[in-house]
C-alpha cells in the first residue's frame, strides 16, 4: 500500500526533523523528513477497526524522541523485538473519528512548534492521541494551547465533555469555567448592581443595558438556582442602598421636570427621565423579589407627579417611549398589589386605581395605533398583550379590595367613560352589585350595623 500523507491541518509537506546523533566522540545534527523512504527505518502502520490502513516512512530516532510508546515498541526490551521485522514496522490500532489526529500528531514529531498549526478542536483531538502515544512534550504544547486561547460555544462544550475525562492533571484547562469563591462573587456583584442603578452619559446606555441583562440572568432561577438570594444581609442591604438612590434621583428628576417653565422642556431633561424610568422598570423586573415593597410604595406615593411628568414628556415628543414603559411598571406594581405581595393601605389602593385608571384608559389606543403604523424605517416597539390582560385582572382585583363606597366612584367614572371598553371592569362590577343587593341581609345576619340606607 502506497503511503498516505494527508491531516485536516496545515502542516508543510517537507516537514523535517534535526535529530542529534553522537558516535561518542562528537555530536553531529541530522534531518530527517517524513514520507523519505530512502532515510526511513520504520514504518508506522496505521489502522482502524473499518479497514482504514495506512503506513508512513518514519525514522526510529525521531520517534523515539517524541513518544514514549514508540520509544517503548522500538527498545530491545519489547518482547517482539528480535522478530524479523518487528522493528521496521510499527502497528498503531485507532478509531476512526481519531485517525486523523494520529496522522497529524506522527507528522508533528516533524515539526519544531507544531501548536502553531491547529485550532481548539484539533488541539483536543491532538492532545488525546498525545496521552495515548506518550508525547510529553506534544501533550504540554497542547494544554498550553487549549488554556489560553479563545473558546467558541461549540469548542467549550466539548472541551467541558472530554478534557474531565483525561484526569486531573489537565484539569487547568478548565480554570475558566471554575465556580469563583463567595467574596469574589458578591464583589462583582455589588460592582454591578451599583452601576446598573446609576446614572451614566448616553455613551455608557449600550454597557448598562448590558449589566442589567446579566444581573436578571444571575437572579432568575431556570435549570439552574439564582446566585444570589436574600439570605445574604449584606446583599440585601447593598440592594437596598441601590434602590433608595435610584428612587431618590427619580423623585428628583420629576420634581425638576415638572418645575420648569421652559416652554419646551430641554431635550437633556426629558432624557434623564426617561432614564430613570428605565431603570425603575428595570427594577422592579429584576430585584422585584428582593424590594419590591419599596418600589411599589414609591410608585403609589409619587402616582399623581408621575402622570404629569408623562404628560409633559408627551408634549415635547410624539414617540409613544415613555407611555408604554410606564404602562410596564404600573403592570407590575399593580400585579404585585394585587397578588397580595405588597401590603398597600386603602388609602394608596384607591389613590393608584383612581390615577392610573384614567391614564391608561386614555393612552391604550394611542399606543396601539402607535404601534400598528407601518415604519419601515425602523421597528416599532410594541407591548405584549399579556400585559394588557395582566392590567386588566389587576385593576379588577384591586378594584375589590376597596371600600364599597369607593368601588361605586370609581365604577361610575368607569361607565360614563368614553374609554369603557378597557379595562374591562365588568367582574368587579358584577360582585359589586351582588355585595351591594345582599349587604344588608349579610351584616344583620351576623349582628353588624348595615351603616347604609335604602334609595
Amino acid at each position: 500500500m502506497s503511503v498516505v500523507l494527508q491531516s485536516t491541518i496545515s502542516i508543510p509537506r517537507c516537514a523535517s526533523a534535526w535529530i542529534s546523533l553522537s558516535n561518542g566522540k562528537e555530536t553531529s545534527r541530522v534531518s530527517f523528513n517524513i514520507g523519505d523512504s530512502s532515510t526511513s527505518d520504520v514504518v508506522v502502520r496505521l489502522r482502524t477497526q473499518e479497514g482504514r490502513d495506512c503506513r508512513f516512512y518514519c525514522h526510529s530516532e525521531v520517534l523515539i524522541e517524541n513518544s514514549k510508546y514508540f520509544a517503548e515498541r522500538l527498545s530491545e526490551d519489547w518482547p517482539t523485538c528480535q522478530i524479523i521485522d518487528s522493528r521496521s514496522c510499527v502497528e498503531v490500532y485507532c478509531q476512526e473519528l481519531d485517525f486523523d489526529f494520529h496522522v497529524t500528531a506522527i507528522r508533528m514529531f516533524y515539526v519544531k512548534e507544531p501548536h502553531t498549526w491547529y485550532g481548539v478542536r484539533n488541539a483536543l483531538g491532538i492532545l488525546q492521541v498525545a496521552i495515548h502515544l506518550g508525547c510529553q512534550q506534544m501533550i504540554c504544547a497542547c494544554v498550553d494551547y487549549l488554556e489560553a486561547v479563545p473558546w467558541e460555544e461549540a469548542e467549550e462544550e466539548e472541551i467541558l465533555k472530554t478534557i474531565p475525562k483525561l484526569g486531573e492533571q489537565y484539569n487547568r484547562i478548565l480554570s475558566r469555567l471554575q465556580p469563583i469563591n463567595q467574596a469574589s462573587l458578591v464583589d462583582i456583584f455589588i460592582t454591578t448592581i451599583r452601576f446598573a442603578t446609576s446614572p451614566c452619559p448616553k455613551s455608557l446606555h449600550e454597557l448598562k443595558s448590558s449589566a442589567q441583562e446579566q444581573l436578571e440572568y444571575l437572579l432568575t432561577e431556570d435549570d439552574d438556582p439564582p446566585l444570589f438570594t436574600l439570605e445574604n444581609q449584606f446583599i440585601r442591604s447593598q440592594v437596598k442602598d441601590c434602590i433608595n438612590g435610584l428612587l431618590s434621583r427619580f423623585s428628583a428628576s420629576t420634581k425638576s421636570m415638572l418645575g420648569l417653565s421652559i416652554d419646551p422642556l430641554p431635550e437633556t431633561d426629558i432624557h434623564e427621565f426617561w432614564s430613570h424610568l428605565c431603570d425603575f422598570s428595570w427594577a422592579c423586573q429584576t430585584l422585584g423579589k428582593m424590594e419590591m415593597k419599596d418600589l411599589v410604595q414609591y410608585w403609589v406615593d409619587a402616582s399623581v407627579d408621575l402622570v404629569r411628568a408623562a404628560e409633559v414628556a408627551k408634549s415635547v415628543s410624539r414617540e409613544m417611549a415613555v407611555e408604554m414603559k410606564m404602562v410596564e411598571v404600573v403592570y407590575k406594581v399593580f400585579e404585585t398589589i394585587g397578588f397580595g405581595n405588597a401590603i398597600v393601605p386603602t388609602k394608596g389602593r384607591t389613590t393608584v386605581v383612581k390615577v392610573w385608571l384614567p391614564f391608561i384608559q386614555r393612552v391604550r389606543p394611542l399606543i396601539e395605533e402607535y404601534s400598528s403604523i407601518d415604519d419601515k424605517e425602523s421597528t416599532r416597539a410594541k407591548l405584549d398583550g399579556e400585559i394588557w390582560q395582566g392590567l386588566e385582572s389587576a385593576f379588577v382585583s384591586i378594584l375589590l379590595t376597596l371600600p364599597s363606597s369607593e368601588q361605586a366612584g370609581i365604577l361610575s367614572d368607569w361607565l360614563r367613560s368614553e374609554f369603557a371598553g378597557y379595562p374591562n371592569l365588568t367582574d368587579a362590577f358584577e360582585i359589586w352589585c351582588y355585595r351591594t343587593k345582599i349587604a344588608r341581609r349579610r351584616l344583620a345576619a351576623i349582628g353588624q350595623p348595615s351603616g347604609g340606607s335604602m334609595l
